[in-house]
């Protein structure tokens, strides 16, 4: 069976992940090169895309040293899954990862299809990307760092508390994620829900 140029494209991204893609393909998915963003930055293109500024976030680059000292023996998938440039994770009141979402299982053409396999259709949404332990809710925020609106949380007062990466890189397809991310979250209106966006440029910006 001969495949499609857009089948073959979509099995490229899920087999290396979009951020080792080469740069023919990042240009279809409007992906720029990593610029680094001062805190005045990450919070102007929040506001461009609508987000709400006490809940904005930036990761700090330790969290790629701690993702880079992960054995790769015994860890190799979960790295590449933890160091993508967007992704959603789903955790309970415990702190505990419920579901994840990564751009490299999401597939789609010349856009990332997050729902592709209906995974957002109820809340909390299906987990995509193979759930690991290596990261609760509360060692991922400590690599989190507040920007002058962001306002302090206690996860322990919400039932699920999500957690978005997006950056201005890729800006069109953080856009869509975190579209997809906030109509989900609108599906359940019984249990609290915190959603925290956090800004990972200066992450990629430093390779």
């Amino acid at each position: 069976m001969r495949l499609k140029v857009t089948q073959i494209i979509t099995l490229f991204l899920v087999l290396v992940g979009i951020s080792a893609c080469s740069p023919i393909i990042k240009s279809f998915y409007g992906i720029k090169k990593p610029q680094p963003l001062d805190d005045e930055q990450i919070s102007k293109y929040a506001e461009k895309l609508k987000l709400p500024a006490a809940d904005v976030y930036r990761i700090d680059t330790s969290y790629l040293t701690f993702i880079l000292s992960l054995d790769t023996a015994k860890f190799k998938s979960e790295r590449k899954n933890h160091y993508q440039p967007l992704q959603a994770l789903y955790f309970d009141r415990s702190g505990n990862p419920i579901s994840f979402h990564v751009n490299c299982y999401a597939g789609g053409f010349p856009n990332l299809k997050w729902n592709r396999n209906g995974n957002f259709d109820t809340f909390p949404p299906k987990t995509q990307a193979p759930l690991d332990s290596i990261l609760s809710l509360e060692r991922l925020l400590d690599f989190i760092r507040p920007l002058t609106a962001s306002r302090e949380f206690n996860f322990a007062q919400y039932d699920y508390v999500v957690v978005v990466f997006w950056n201005r890189f890729m800006k069109r397809q953080s856009k869509r994620l975190i579209r997809t991310v906030q109509e989900n979250h609108r599906l359940d209106t019984i249990k609290s829900v915190k959603v925290i966006y956090i800004n990972d440029d200066n992450l990629f910006a430093a390779e």
